[in-house]
């Protein structure tokens, strides 16, 4: 029997854009989402969820 691994929404990333913006590690925020931090760092390279750092901005800048 194979163990659950959380996927990253899409709501998931916009939130790591405002985190890493504020300066917190991507391991620690991986850390908070229970991932390797490599899904954190394909959704700031932007080979995942794309459109997310777009969003990310509007609603920082809201």
């Amino acid at each position: 029997m194979g163990t659950f691994t959380y996927q990253l929404t899409f709501e998931d990333a916009v939130d790591i854009w405002l985190r890493y913006w504020d300066g917190e590690f991507q391991h620690r925020i991986a850390a908070s989402f229970d991932v390797n931090p490599g899904r954190v760092n394909e959704v700031l390279k932007g080979s995942k969820h794309a459109g997310s750092r777009e969003a990310a901005l509007c609603r920082k800048s809201a």
